[in-house]
């Protein structure tokens, strides 16, 4: 679930809490694994001690590398994204503002080099922008998040290519979530 802040007509995006849980898990226990093996396999008390000696010299600049990438996330209070609702809406982040009118495409993409997932904004005028989200988001939360603040005012060529990457049946089945003007028109 996505830690949402929202003042008036602006919402202010931190990570999941469930997520911080599980990096911290992944992080930490991986350091620590590999340390725990790396010990275990210089006391040579057991058969395998050199498979624990190499695992843990071979996973160990793995997990370091990967913590390293992630440690901007637990600066305390980061707020990964701005949403500034309406006709004029805007989506701040550290490495800028785009207008949710100027949006082309919108896409959450891993990056292959340190395995975190960057949400990327293409423009009308040939720009894109790269929000490092720390893998905070989760992809449906990513998802409802898009589609709840953002798809009411995209363009309509945008709100096109975002339903053919949406899927609302699955978000309703999941995460309970139901698209406004969706829930309008069972109403009437």
């Amino acid at each position: 679930m996505l830690n949402v802040k929202k003042i008036d007509e602006t919402i202010k995006i931190k990570g999941s809490k469930f997520m911080y849980g599980w990096m911290i898990l992944f992080y930490l226990g991986g350091l620590l694994g590999c340390l725990f093996l790396i010990v275990e396999g210089f006391s040579f008390e057991s058969n395998y001690s050199l498979i624990y000696l190499s695992g843990g010299i071979m996973f160990f600049p793995i997990f370091l590398y990967l913590t390293s990438w992630s440690l901007p996330a637990f600066i305390p209070g980061k707020i990964l994204l701005t949403i500034v609702q309406g006709k004029n809406g805007t989506i701040n982040s550290k490495k800028g503002t785009v207008f949710i009118s100027n949006i082309r495409n919108i896409d959450l993409v891993r990056n292959p080099l340190n395995l975190i997932n960057d949400i990327i904004i293409e423009t009308f005028d040939s720009k894109k922008i790269k929000i490092r989200t720390y893998n905070l988001i989760d992809e449906l939360d990513y998802q409802v998040m898009v589609d709840q603040y953002i798809f009411p005012y995209m363009t309509e060529n945008t709100k096109e290519v975002w339903d053919r990457k949406v899927n609302l049946d699955l978000l309703l089945k999941e995460v309970r979530y139901e698209r406004q003007e969706r829930q309008e028109r069972k109403i009437n």
